[in-house]
């Protein structure tokens, strides 16, 4: 049975226009799924009607089920109680989901002490834990989020997410905002910690060589709908779209001219 499941989900604007149509996709426990297009392709705007969590005025149609909830048409409270259980969402800028006015250490507190019960003494080594597992030392528990680096904010921000032991962690454009070097050191942690957790992941991207390295397959979004799905390792190799064929020549374009200015 698929932990997450969407079958023909659109994603209409206020004014009736369609921004995503047709999309069906499945994620099975444990699986990894990535979700590339350039921007405005609808990709982040999916995540966001899977999470329940559309801009207002946007209405989400179709079918999707998270964690034996039906998302579409699901009242707050529902939604409430799915989120952090079912699933969990990293964004792209850390600060969407930090407080500025709140110390980092009480923000992952907050889901801990929801989903274990934790108080006092027990909390507090709960989020050191939660702060080691993502490689941030202990004093980041005692800063609000503007005194640490892009970086340490979207650790925070996963450890955050995580804290609600999610079946799936959703990842949109996880490092995006941050440096290059600093790109592949988070990739790395979300990838070491999704497989010791045994979690699923649903992975956003405009970057197909990023989603290659971390998703079994993928879905190719062009203007609002899927053009091309199917393993990663066949859709690189053999991409059938015009849309694909071109992420793929361009990831190979970056790739060799790389190789090219290297000493």
């Amino acid at each position: 049975m698929s932990l997450l499941k969407a079958d023909d989900l659109s994603v209409r604007h206020p004014g009736g226009h369609e921004l995503v149509r047709g999309l069906s996709f499945g994620v099975e426990p444990g699986a990894r799924l990535g979700l590339v297009g350039e921007s405005g392709s609808g990709k982040s705007l999916t995540a966001l009607a899977v999470m329940g969590l559309l801009p207002a005025g946007m209405t989400a149609g179709g079918s999707v089920v998270l964690g034996g909830t039906q998302v579409v048409g699901a009242s707050g409270r529902t939604l409430d109680q799915m989120r952090g259980r079912a699933a969990s969402m990293v964004f792209q800028e850390p600060l969407t989901a930090l407080d500025p006015l709140m110390r980092v250490g009480r923000q992952i507190a907050g889901p801990i002490r929801r989903r274990r019960g934790l108080r006092g003494g027990a909390l507090r080594a709960a989020v050191m834990e939660a702060l080691s597992e993502v490689r941030l030392p202990e004093r980041v528990a005692e800063a609000y989020p503007h005194e640490i680096s892009g970086g340490q904010r979207q650790r925070a921000a996963i450890a955050m997410a995580l804290a609600c032991e999610p079946e799936l962690l959703i990842a949109d454009e996880p490092t995006t905002a941050l440096d290059v070097t600093v790109q592949a050191e988070v990739l790395a942690l979300l990838d070491g910690l999704v497989a010791g957790r045994g979690m699923a992941l649903l992975f956003i991207s405009h970057d197909l060589a990023v989603v290659a390295d971390v998703a079994d397959r993928v879905v190719v979004l062009k203007e609002g709908s899927a053009v091309e799905s199917g393993r990663t390792r066949d859709v690189v190799r053999e991409p059938r779209h015009p849309y694909t064929r071109s992420l793929v020549d361009s990831a190979w374009a970056l790739e060799g001219e790389l190789d090219r200015l290297a000493p």
